[in-house]
């Protein structure tokens, strides 16, 4: 446990800058675990039945757990799910465009992104790269934290109507950054991720690399009561869920539950992949736990019946300047503590028997609990939480840190609720 919240909130901004892309939060995520004594196993092998704390992972996705000597194949789970990705803008496989004597980058846009939050920021880039390496395919982690691209907006001078129609960004036209002068020039992203990864340009088979904000994260406000960061949405859940079993792993006494971690990939486009929450990851790992336990089936469907998932994602605090935009008497204060999200549309999973389970949790912990509503007349978003109850049956409940400025490029949150959270969390594993 942090000794302050000030001292957890530095450890969160250590993880957030070591991940700047979904595969570098689960190399991040090993590291941690590593230090903890989890063993990695690899998804195609065959796990080891003796007790002890494992992780598998698979491209940006984890899944991590300790089995103990008392555990049985029946013996309850308790998982903490998350997600890793984060909305960004994405390098196209053909990239390289430009006009006007300016070299540009193409991009996609990954998720819901705030458009208008990635404007006027120096962006670096990260991800991994697909390398032929003895006639097969290896991927290598890649990042470059310099200030290399920059999408400036147009000047007020040339768009006189912003100030009373507002800001309308085109997701094909206005979001090419800039990173070089000159005429575009063919291959040239390719030469570059050659250079970066001191290799030749032909043995580059492709990538997954993406855009983000180079301005480190930051403790602010008057008695630094806030973080300021990229990527809060959702590493902040991954950081808590990580560290809370890390310590659990480590707990003396006897465990009641088998704890579990699982990091999907995906969240933010729907979570339809093989590291997915809508994906077989979680449910096929959980199923080879009960197995390498000496049990079958039935006992891991005996198992499931009593298990319980958290789904960890981020939570909307009440905007100050858009009260009306939340439902009343369910207003989420930033420093507030965790927050439990309800929507009987299941766009949330939790029900009042989940719910309970996490209040009772924080009761033990001595966290403050929030609960959010979403104003009626809004549509309202999802999480990893009823795509894992639909494939598990596991009881979910989804709760979420609050923050302000979701899917921006650069979120807020209160500085005391890092601590709560990996109270929480700890509390969650029992």
């Amino acid at each position: 446990m942090m000794s302050s919240d000030s001292d957890a909130a530095k450890a969160l901004l250590t993880f957030i800058a070591d991940s700047p892309s979904p595969f570098h939060a689960v190399s991040t995520a090993l590291g941690y675990l590593g230090k903890a004594g989890f063993t990695e196993l690899v998804d195609g092998d065959e796990w080891p039945a003796e007790p002890g704390s494992y992780v598998a992972q698979r491209a940006g996705a984890l899944v991590a757990w300790t089995i103990r000597a008392e555990h049985t194949p029946t013996t309850p789970l308790r998982v903490i799910g998350a997600h890793t990705d984060s909305p960004n803008l994405r390098i196209k496989p053909r990239p390289d465009t430009g006009l006007g004597g300016l070299r540009q980058l193409a991009v996609e846009v990954y998720g819901g992104a705030l458009l208008n939050s990635w404007l006027d920021r120096d962006l670096g880039l990260s991800g991994r790269v697909a390398i032929a390496a003895d006639d097969s395919v290896t991927q290598r982690l890649f990042r470059d934290d310099r200030p290399l691209l920059r999408i400036p907006q147009l000047a007020i001078h040339l768009d006189r109507e912003i100030s009373e129609k507002g800001l309308l960004l085109n997701k094909q036209s206005h979001l090419a950054p800039v990173w070089e002068l000159g005429a575009p020039a063919e291959g040239e992203f390719r030469d570059y991720l050659a250079e970066q990864l001191d290799c030749q340009p032909e043995c580059i088979l492709g990538w997954d690399v993406m855009c983000h904000d180079t301005q480190p994260g930051c403790l602010l406000g008057r008695s630094t009561g806030f973080v300021s960061a990229s990527r809060l949405d959702n590493l902040c859940s991954c950081f808590g869920a990580i560290s809370a079993l890390a310590s659990t792993s480590r707990r003396p006494g006897e465990a009641l539950h088998v704890p579990v971690v699982s990091l999907f990939d995906h969240e933010e486009v729907g979570s339809t992949s093989e590291r997915g929450a809508a994906g077989p990851l979680l449910s096929t790992t959980l199923e080879r736990i009960a197995l390498t336990l000496g049990g079958t089936r039935e006992d891991h469907h005996r198992a499931m019946s009593r298990s319980t998932c958290l789904s960890a994602d981020m939570a909307h605090a009440t905007h100050p300047n858009y009260a009306d935009r939340h439902e009343p008497g369910h207003w989420i204060s930033l420093g507030g503590g965790p927050v439990i999200k309800t929507n009987v549309n299941q766009r949330y999973a939790t029900d009042s028997t989940g719910a309970g389970e996490f209040r009772l949790a924080c009761r033990r912990a001595g966290v403050p609990v929030q609960e959010y509503v979403n104003r009626g007349d809004l549509p309202c978003g999802s999480t990893i939480g009823p795509l894992t109850a639909a494939a598990s049956g596991m009881t979910v409940v989804d709760v979420g840190m609050p923050q302000l400025a979701m899917h921006s490029a650069r979120e807020l949150m209160g500085t005391a609720d890092v601590g709560y959270m990996l109270k929480a969390y700890e509390a969650w594993y029992g």
